[in-house]
C-alpha cells in the first residue's frame, strides 16, 4: 500500500506542477493506447480514460472537436452515440511519429547526406512553409536557401512528406558525399551551426531527472491500472515531444555526452512496468466492437515489451 500511495503522489505532483495540455493528450492516448487497438474509441469511453489524469468531459469535447477540425480525428456517428477514430489521411504520418518513440536509434551511418533541393518554380508559398516545417520535424536543416540536409535520412519518410505537401516530382533529392579535399568545408563540419544538438540533449536530461525516480517505484511493485495507464501516457507523451526535436543522427555526429538512449532504456523500462497493469484498463474500457487483436503491435514495441 506505502507503494501505491509514493506513486500517486508522485502522479498528482506531475499533473500539478507540469500539466499537458488536454488536446496534446488525447494525441498522446490515442496514439499509445487506442491505435493499435483498432483506433477507434467512444467518446464516452475516452472521456472516462481522460478523468484519470483529472481532464473534465468539456475539456475533452472540445479537444475531439478541434483535432476533427485539424484532421487529425475523423468522428462517425452511431445512433445516439459519438465515435472517434484517426482520420485516414493523417494515419501514415501519425504511425511514423510514434514508431520514432518505440524503435531505438541507429547510429550506422555510411557517410552518405542526403539532400532536397527545392524548385524555384513554386510559388505557393503556404506549402512551401510547410514542407520547410515538416522537413525540420524529420531533422532535415536548410544549409543554404532552398536547399535541406540530413545524414541520415528515412528515405520513406522523406517520400511521404514530399507527397503530402504537394512536392512529388517537384524537389531534387540526392544523396552526396565528401570528396576529401583539403580546401574544402567537410559536410560534418554543418552540425555545429545547424543542428541545436545541445538544446536536445538538455531535453533528454529534464526527461530523465523528471522520470528517474519512478524506476525504483514500479518495477517488480504492484500497480494499480488507473496509476499505470496514466504513468505510462505521461511517459510517452514526455517522451515523444523531446524525440520529435531529435533529428536522429548517426553517433559519430553527436556529443560525447549524448543522453538519447539513457532516455530511451529509461523509457523502455518504464514503459514495460506499466504495460500489462494499463492494457487491463484499456480492455475494460474500449468497446469491445472496436477493439481488434494488437498483441503483436505492442509486443514488438521497446525491442518487446515481455
Amino acid at each position: 500500500m506505502q507503494t501505491s500511495t509514493t506513486i500517486q503522489a508522485w502522479i498528482d505532483q506531475q499533473l500539478t506542477n507540469n500539466p499537458p495540455r488536454a488536446k496534446s493528450l488525447v494525441m498522446t492516448v490515442f496514439g499509445d493506447a487506442i491505435a493499435p487497438h483498432g483506433g477507434t474509441i467512444w467518446l464516452g469511453s475516452l472521456i472516462s480514460l481522460m478523468s484519470h489524469f483529472g481532464i473534465n468531459d468539456r475539456l475533452v469535447r472540445t479537444s475531439v472537436f478541434r483535432l476533427a477540425e485539424e484532421g487529425w480525428l475523423e468522428s462517425r456517428r452511431d445512433g445516439r452515440r459519438s465515435n472517434y477514430q484517426l482520420a485516414t489521411a493523417s494515419y501514415a504520418r501519425f504511425q511514423h511519429a510514434y514508431k520514432r518513440v518505440y524503435v531505438p536509434q541507429t547510429g550506422k551511418w555510411d557517410h552518405y547526406w542526403t539532400l532536397v533541393i527545392m524548385s524555384g518554380d513554386d510559388n505557393s508559398s503556404s506549402n512551401k512553409a510547410s514542407l520547410k516545417k515538416e522537413l525540420l520535424w524529420e531533422g532535415f536543416r536548410m544549409i543554404n536557401a532552398g536547399v535541406f540536409a540530413h545524414p541520415q535520412a528515412d528515405t520513406a519518410a522523406l517520400q511521404n512528406v514530399l507527397g503530402r505537401n504537394g512536392y512529388a516530382g517537384l524537389c531534387t533529392v540526392c544523396r552526396a558525399s565528401d570528396l576529401d579535399l583539403p580546401d574544402a568545408r567537410p559536410l560534418p563540419s554543418l552540425i555545429s551551426s545547424h543542428w541545436q544538438l545541445d538544446e536536445v540533449n538538455i531535453a533528454y536530461k529534464n526527461f530523465i531527472a523528471e522520470f528517474s525516480p519512478l524506476k525504483s517505484l514500479v518495477q517488480g511493485q504492484y500497480l494499480p491500472e488507473p496509476a499505470a495507464f496514466v504513468i505510462r501516457s505521461l511517459l510517452i507523451h514526455s517522451f515523444r515531444r523531446t524525440q520529435l526535436h531529435d533529428p536522429n543522427l548517426p553517433t559519430s555526429l553527436r556529443p560525447e555526452a549524448w543522453l538519447g538512449d539513457e532516455a530511451y532504456r529509461l523509457c523502455r523500462d518504464l514503459y514495460r512496468a506499466c504495460f500489462k497493469p494499463a492494457e487491463d484498463l484499456l480492455n475494460q474500457v474500449l468497446d469491445p466492437e472496436h477493439r481488434q487483436d494488437s498483441s503483436l503491435i505492442l509486443h514488438a514495441r521497446f525491442g518487446g515489451i515481455l
